[in-house]
């Protein structure tokens, strides 16, 4: 049997800026689908496996993007969500 620890109570703002990662991924994915990333190629292809994994390459990707600073969209967010959310 394992002692459970208690966890830390997630703060607000810690909670603001995964949304606002989870926006900014959710865009960038959408983006790079748009661009047709993780589409299978003709040539050489994965066949209908790629086709229906690739969502999982481009969000596992995009995730790894976002955490290493993405393109920026996070922060601007998580600064308006944060302003709004202090009643400014």
């Amino acid at each position: 049997m394992t002692a459970h620890r208690p966890t830390a109570p997630i703060s607000r703002d810690q909670q603001l800026r995964r949304v606002a990662q989870d926006l900014e991924a959710t865009f960038l994915s959408e983006m790079l689908k748009s661009a047709g990333f993780g589409e299978s190629r003709t040539a050489f292809g994965g066949g209908a496996g790629e086709d229906q994994f690739g969502s999982f390459l481009r969000d596992a990707q995009v995730k790894n993007m976002v955490a290493t600073g993405g393109i920026g969209l996070a922060e601007h967010l998580f600064e308006a969500l944060k302003e709004r959310a202090d009643g400014n």
